[in-house]
C-alpha cells in the first residue's frame, strides 16, 4: 500500500477508508521558519499540538473499532509536526548520546534540523546510531546498564512511541501499569493494595524476571509487533534501533537479544513483549484454570500475583516458568518466591507455631500484614530500608561537599531533596519512616556544618531551628488507596462480590 497524504484517514488492512466522505483535517506540511523568531516558534508548537492530537485521536479510534486488524499505513504520521512535538517532550537536561548533541544546541536551529530529519526519514536515509552505555548503581550494590541514544534517535523514537501507544493502549490489559499514560506507580500500588485487602488473598507470588531488558528475544519482539503493525517502514525502524548496538570502548557491540534499557522506545517495546508472553496468558489462566480468586498487578517487569488457594499459586508458578521459557525469559530462582500473606496469614502462622507473616517489596515499599487500632487487618506500607539507606548515603556525601556554602543555599537544596522524597513516600502507614528519614538528614547536615572549622560549635537546639526553617515536616500526602482508586475507577461490575476490587486486580481491561 503506497504512502498516503497527511490528511488521509487511518487505513487498516482489509477495511475500507474510514469516514472518507468527511472533510479531512488541515494538512501540516514542513515549513522553514525564520531564525530567531520566537513568536513563530510558539505558533508552530500550538499548531503542532493540535495536528498531532487529531492524528493520534484518529489512530486511537480505529484501534478501538478493529482490535484484530493490522495498521498498514502509519509512517506518514511521523511528519514534521510530530517530530517537533516529540522533541519538546524530551528532557532538556538528559545526557547526550554518541553524537554529543544537547537539547539546547538542537533547539537553537530547530526547524531546519527537523525538516532535514523528516526528509531523511521519508526517503530512507535515516540511520540509527549506537547507544552510549552508562551504568547506574542499584540498591543491592550491583549496577544497571542504561543505553543513552543519540538525540535524533530519541526524537524519532518518541514520535514512533506516541503513534504506537495510541494503538496498544486500546489493547493492553487493566493490570498492566508500567510506563503507560495516566498510570503511575501509585496507581499500581493502589490497585494491589485494594485487591489484597478486598478479596480472598492468602498467598502472594512475587515474580522476578531475570535480566528482562537484556534477555528479550528481538525476533519474537518483531513478530509480536507485526500482529498489529503491518506498515513495513515502522517495523524496519524498530529493527534499526534493535540492531544499532551499544558503543563500548570505541567499538559497537550488537546483540541478538535485549531492547536497550533506558532508550525512549524501550518501555513500550517491553510492554508489548510482556503483553503477549505474560498478560494474555495470565488473564486466560485466571479465567479458565484458577479455582479461587486471583489478583494481578504488573509494573514493567515487576509482577505480583495474589491467590486464594496455595494449589493455584504453585500450579501457576510452574506453568509461568514454562511459559516464559518459550520466549527466552526465565524467573530469577532466588528472587521469585511464594509467601503466605493476607488477612488470615498471621492467625494461620501462629496456629502452626510460626512467626509473623513474611513481607514482600513492590515499587519501593515493603508490604506488611498489620492491624488497625481496632484490631482489623490492615495492609501497611513502609519505605524499603535498603532504598532509604542508599538515598541517605547520597545526601550525606552531598552535604559534606557543600558544607562551606552559605546556609540558605544548603537549606534550599535540602528542602527540595526532602520535598521530592516525601512526594513519593508520604503514604498512609509510612509516617515513622518519613520521620526517620528527616531525622537522619538533619543529623548529616549537623555533622557537615560542624566540620566547617574546628571552632564551629552549632548546638543541636540551633540545628533543630535550622531544620524547622528549611526542611518540611513529615506528613501524609497521599490518600488511602481505596479512596483514590474509587475516584479513578468509579465503576461497578455486577458479577463482582466487591465491585471495584475486581477491576483493580485485572478483572477489566480498562
Amino acid at each position: 500500500m503506497h504512502e498516503r497524504e497527511k490528511s488521509d484517514p487511518v487505513v487498516v488492512a482489509g477495511r475500507p477508508t474510514n469516514k472518507a466522505g468527511q472533510p479531512a483535517a488541515e494538512p501540516v506540511e514542513p515549513r522553514t521558519g525564520t531564525k530567531g523568531n520566537a513568536g513563530q516558534q510558539s505558533t508552530h508548537r500550538a499548531q503542532d499540538r493540535g495536528s498531532v492530537s487529531q492524528a493520534l485521536s484518529r489512530v486511537r479510534n480505529v484501534a478501538k473499532q478493529g482490535k484484530e486488524e493490522k495498521f498498514t499505513t502509519l509512517f506518514h504520521h511521523l511528519d514534521a509536526a510530530m517530530l517537533r512535538t516529540a522533541f519538546f517532550a524530551l528532557k532538556k537536561d538528559a545526557a547526550p548520546g554518541v553524537d554529543g548533541l544537547t537539547w539546547e544546541a538542537y533547539e537553537a536551529d530547530l526547524d531546519p534540523r527537523i525538516d532535514d530529519l523528516h526528509a531523511r526519514l521519508h526517503r530512507g536515509a535515516y540511520r540509527a546510531q549506537p547507544a552510549r552505555r552508562r551504568f547506574i548503581p542499584k540498591s543491592d550494590g550491583s549496577q544497571r546498564p542504561l543505553a543513552i541514544a543519540a538525540l535524533e534517535d530519541k526524537i524519532v523514537q518518541r514520535a514512533t512511541a506516541a503513534v504506537l501507544s495510541a494503538i496498544y493502549e486500546e489493547e493492553f490489559l487493566g493490570f498492566s501499569y508500567g510506563f503507560r499514560p495516566k498510570r503511575s506507580q501509585h496507581d499500581a500500588l493502589d490497585a494491589l493494595m485494594v485487591g489484597i485487602a478486598g478479596t480472598k488473598v492468602n498467598f502472594i507470588l512475587d515474580a522476578d524476571i531475570r535480566s528482562f531488558f537484556n534477555e528479550v528475544s528481538q525476533d519474537w519482539l518483531v513478530r509480536f509487533v507485526q500482529h498489529r503493525i503491518g506498515d513495513p517502514r515502522i517495523v524496519r525502524l524498530i529493527q534499526k534501533w534493535l540492531k544499532a548496538g551499544v558503543l563500548e570502548d570505541g567499538e559497537t557491540v550488537v546483540s541478538e537479544k535485549g531492547t536497550g534499557q533506558g532508550s525512549v522506545i524501550s518501555p513500550l517495546l517491553a510492554n508489548i513483549y510482556l503483553h503477549y508472553t505474560f498478560d494474555l496468558w495470565a488473564d486466560r489462566w485466571r479465567r479458565r484454570e484458577a479455582t479461587g480468586n486471583m489478583v494481578m498487578v504488573r509494573y514493567a517487569d515487576d509482577i505480583i500475583i495474589g491467590f486464594e488457594h496455595e494449589t493455584d499459586a504453585r500450579r501457576f508458578w510452574d506453568e509461568m516458568r514454562e511459559r516464559l521459557r518459550e520466549f527466552s525469559l526465565s524467573l530469577h530462582p532466588d528472587k521469585t518466591r511464594l509467601i503466605e500473606f493476607g488477612r488470615h496469614a498471621a492467625a494461620n502462622r501462629k496456629r502452626r507455631g510460626l512467626g509473623k507473616p513474611e513481607t514482600f517489596t513492590f515499587l519501593g515499599f515493603t508490604m506488611i500484614c498489620g492491624k488497625s487500632r481496632r484490631g482489623r487487618f490492615l495492609l501497611k506500607r513502609k519505605t524499603r530500608s535498603d532504598r532509604m539507606r542508599v538515598k541517605l548515603q547520597e545526601i550525606k556525601e552531598a552535604v559534606l561537599r557543600q558544607r562551606h556554602q552559605p546556609i540558605p543555599i544548603q537549606g534550599n537544596w535540602l528542602r527540595q531533596v526532602v520535598t521530592g522524597y516525601f512526594a513519593y513516600h508520604a503514604v498512609p502507614t509510612n509516617g515513622p519512616a518519613l520521620s526517620a528519614f528527616r531525622y537522619h538528614v538533619i543529623t548529616f547536615w549537623h555533622k557537615a556544618l560542624r566540620r566547617r572549622s574546628q571552632k564551629d560549635a552549632i548546638t543541636w537546639a540551633r540545628m533543630t531551628k535550622l531544620a524547622n526553617d528549611w526542611l518540611p515536616k513529615p506528613r501524609i500526602l497521599h490518600p488511602w488507596p481505596s479512596e483514590r482508586f474509587a475516584v479513578k475507577h468509579p465503576r461497578w461490575e455486577p458479577d463482582a462480590r466487591i465491585g471495584l476490587v475486581r477491576i483493580c486486580a485485572g478483572g477489566a481491561q480498562k
